[in-house]
């Protein structure tokens, strides 16, 4: 097992480390926690310390687990919480949380998110893939992040956001161009436009899977949508 770990770095409890793994100086790792391979853990991160929940702010998280995946980047100062009320907080493979970053209990973070600095989260949210929270947003608790949307910085984000959105307060929902040709959807974007100013529902099976997913989860959040 090859890891990178700086003679600082304080890990307590049950934390199981896959391989090439960097983790820099004074971050705080608590148990029970999985990381996998190739993450980059800046310095001064913490991870594992209990969720900040004002029912129960000291509820024991001796038990509540995260998993962090493959490949992800992690910058200063940024904190993930453990889950109060689910099974676990989570952050899937190639996410990017720049500084500053406030990770809330129960959270869910899809595959090649990008968070970025000073950005807040209320707990039990979920970031679909590709998801874009520009810099110092803020996120409702409960809410639920489409696939490949972006919300715009210092924006305040209380429902949930469809696929593919461009999220701007007092300005109606737009389509996420950047995100549509990085990730490659220029061929389907016409369908995407329809789907966003219409309603009108895909004949591209990824976007019908991406939708379903997000219609599902939305319904389960109990929260309306832009």
């Amino acid at each position: 097992m090859s890891n990178s770990i700086h003679p600082t770095v304080i890990i307590q409890g049950k934390v199981e480390l896959g391989d090439n793994n960097e983790i820099g100086p004074y971050s705080v790792i608590y148990g029970p926690m999985t990381l996998g391979d190739g993450n980059w853990i800046g310095p001064h991160v913490t991870i594992g310390t209990p969720g900040q929940d004002t029912r129960n702010p000291r509820y024991d998280c001796s038990e509540s687990r995260i998993e962090i995946g493959n490949d992800n980047i992690i910058r200063e100062y940024t904190a993930i919480q453990k889950p109060c009320y689910r099974d676990i907080t989570r952050i899937c493979n190639r996410v990017f949380l720049m500084q500053s970053v406030h990770v809330p209990h129960d959270a869910i973070i899809d595959d090649d998110v990008v968070i970025t600095p000073m950005v807040v989260m209320g707990g039990i949210v979920r970031l679909l893939r590709g998801a874009n929270l520009s810099v110092g947003c803020s996120v409702h608790q409960y809410s639920v992040i489409g696939h490949f949307s972006i919300v715009a910085m210092g924006a305040a984000l209380t429902k949930n956001l469809k696929p593919f959105s461009k999220y701007i307060p007092g300005k109606d929902i737009s389509v996420n161009d950047y995100a549509i040709k990085k990730h490659g959807f220029s061929d389907v974007r016409d369908q995407i436009v329809a789907y966003l100013q219409e309603g009108a529902r895909p004949s591209d099976q990824r976007l019908q899977e991406m939708i379903e997913e997000f219609e599902q989860l939305s319904a389960k959040s109990g929260r309306k949508v832009y």
